[in-house]
């Protein structure tokens, strides 16, 4: 249809053909209905007339013609983080964590905190590797990652048994018995 509207010579005959190609790609599209901006959907439309015509469609578009560089374009790359994470188990929001206590002065409010993150790190230890862990490797990668400003005793740290208890387990269907008895019963209820 929009080749055989390229080559109409008479340009108020190709207007027209191109409203009844835009009408036909809006019965076509089953979105359009739910659509609640119809305008900005209308310009869309006529954005694709122009796109599948490779832009040398000559109508007139109560939008106007788009301009091909706004669709031969790339958009710009998304930067990412290159530095590198020392523990990928532990994610980089804990090593920030971790450089900003060994940052606050020594205080009871650091203390609980680097407990915390003690702990935290314990937790995402295990989360990865459920195998036990022992308190010494979580207290030589917090001084690692704080670069010896931060310690814990083994004391502060939560016991293996109650941080992975805690972790949810996969629930299991329940509905096997009763539609089996719904079976059973032939579709009585």
């Amino acid at each position: 249809m929009v080749q055989h509207a390229m080559t109409i010579s008479d340009k108020n005959e190709r207007n027209k053909c191109a409203e009844t190609i835009v009408k036909i790609m809006d019965l076509i599209n089953p979105n359009s209905k739910k659509n609640s901006n119809a305008e900005e959907y209308q310009q869309k439309l006529w954005s694709q007339l122009f796109i599948i015509s490779n832009f040398q469609l000559d109508v007139d578009s109560p939008y106007g013609a788009p301009k091909i560089d706004q669709y031969k374009s790339r958009p710009e790359s998304v930067p990412y983080p290159s530095n590198d994470i020392k523990y990928g188990h532990y994610g980089k929001i804990m090593e920030d964590m971790i450089k900003a206590a060994a940052e606050l002065e020594d205080s009871e409010n650091r203390s609980k905190l680097v407990k915390h993150i003690a702990n935290l790190l314990k937790t995402s230890y295990l989360q990865w590797n459920r195998d036990s862990v022992s308190d010494s490797l979580i207290i030589k990668q917090l001084e690692e990652l704080s670069n010896g400003k931060l310690t814990v005793s083994s004391d502060d740290l939560r016991e293996t048994n109650d941080i992975v208890r805690g972790f949810k387990k996969k629930k299991t269907s329940k509905n096997y018995s009763k539609n089996k008895n719904r079976r059973k019963d032939h579709g009585r209820f």
